[in-house]
């Protein structure tokens, strides 16, 4: 009898100390924003992150935005996940900006196995909102049921990813500001200096109700912060006004190799961190007609190198906190959305003339369709595809060794760093 006491209180003990482990391991992270003498700062757990983040996405040849991974099989999505994020972590990404509709255990699967974190992105009515059974395509955030119906998604949202391990933070909109100007989805060339009167009360509609959400989401989770997605610095007066309680300013910016006077803008005009949602370049020259590789590492690599320098504590802006790439991988159907999906479409969009490699007046030279830092090769039997790896991989896998939170890092450290990243030999091992 005796004997079996002790077997049983042996098991008891070890059932305890799993379920402990267990609890310990799996617990959601504790993500703040910290503002002090050095500048602002992301903590998850109280450690200082700097985010290396990729927009990230699994549309295969074929398919456009229609297509759901999460809706797919778990061996399809295990097998889809572990291919990518081996290649994510290999090259130094630490977060991954996915849009609602992935399950919450897929962000945990995600963090168990790579150490990625996920921002997770609620496109709150940037592509349109269905009202009572009607579809509004244009959203107006000044209607009462449009305002009910965004507050009470991000509640949903808010109460069902809470406790996720492996969650960064949430994010709102997706340049929402230029979809007041544009009709579609579809990217079109960006209003940047917009003084429509009735667009500026609709945009300032839209940026109190950003706020009222983000309210809404800390009163739910308030172990991650909320950051809203904004397009550049168009309407920047509007979020002061209206959108004190958010706790960083993500913006999709596109300027070429500097981003210029944006960090500088969002620490005096907002005081608030600046982080880049979405920015980099395509790989196809549209003047010359050809892919270029070189190109597009060129432009990243530049990008990352200002976002590096104007992080807390290095002298400059110091309210950098990172940013996604855009994107990991090429999307075959962003030029005509449901047309041409198996055709990898060669015609620009819209015109950058901050793009200087492949500017020429009078001609479009953003190729929607070449964003990716990997190639996409053809399904294979299952409908899973692989990536084939650009130059811009193997640069931007320079580019996150580097920590620009080391004690020992000065702008002139920075400058070296980058200067000592070798662009032809990215290309090279492209080729390979």
């Amino acid at each position: 009898m005796k004997k079996t006491f002790l077997i049983l209180a042996l098991v008891f003990s070890v059932v305890a100390m799993i379920i402990i482990t267990t609890s310990l391991t799996s617990k959601r992270d504790t993500v703040t924003v910290q503002k002090n003498e050095q500048g602002m700062k992301l903590l998850v757990n109280g450690k200082v992150f700097m985010i290396n983040g990729m927009n990230w996405d699994y549309f295969p040849i074929g398919t456009n935005y229609s297509f759901n991974l999460w809706n797919q099989s778990d061996d399809f999505i295990k097998e889809a996940l572990d291919a990518e994020m081996t290649l994510l972590k290999n090259m130094g990404v630490n977060t991954i900006r996915v849009y609602t509709g992935i399950q919450p255990r897929w962000i945990t699967y995600i963090h168990k196995n790579y150490g990625i974190y996920t921002m997770l992105n609620h496109s709150f009515g940037r592509y349109g909102v269905l009202i009572d059974g009607v579809s509004m395509e244009n959203t107006e955030y000044a209607n009462p049921k449009v305002n009910e119906h965004l507050l009470n998604a991000v509640k949903q949202m808010a109460d069902e990813y809470k406790d996720t391990p492996g969650l960064l933070m949430y994010m709102l909109g997706n340049e929402n500001n230029y979809g007041l100007s544009w009709g579609k989805a579809e990217t079109e060339n960006i209003p940047l200096d917009d003084e429509n009167t009735t667009i500026r009360a609709r945009a300032r509609a839209m940026y109190k109700l950003f706020n009222e959400a983000t309210l809404a989401i800390k009163t739910i989770d308030m172990s991650h912060p909320v950051a809203i997605c904004n397009g550049d610095l168009l309407y920047l007066e509007l979020v002061k006004d209206e959108c004190p309680d958010i706790d960083i300013y993500g913006t999709n910016m596109y300027r070429g190799i500097s981003f210029g006077d944006a960090f500088k803008r969002v620490k005096e005009e907002l005081g608030k961190p600046i982080m880049f949602a979405e920015f980099g370049a395509d790989a196809f020259n549209a003047r010359d007609n050809k892919e270029d590789q070189h190109s597009q590492a060129y432009y990243m690599t530049g990008n990352w190198k200002e976002i590096y320098a104007n992080a807390a504590g290095l002298g400059k802006a110091e309210n950098a906190i990172g940013g996604f790439t855009f994107q990991f991988s090429d999307g075959w159907w962003k030029r005509g959305q449901t047309k041409n999906l198996e055709v990898h479409d060669t015609e620009a969009s819209w015109n950058n003339d901050g793009y200087t490699k492949d500017s020429k007046p009078g001609i479009n030279n953003m190729n929607e369709e070449w964003f990716g830092i990997c190639a996409k090769g053809p399904n294979n039997e299952k409908g899973l595809y692989t990536l084939h790896p650009r130059a811009a991989y193997y640069a931007l896998q320079e580019v996150h060794k580097f920590d620009p939170y080391d004690e020992n890092v000065t702008q002139k450290t920075v400058t070296s760093y980058f200067n000592g990243i070798k662009l032809m030999d990215a290309v090279q091992k492209a080729k390979k």
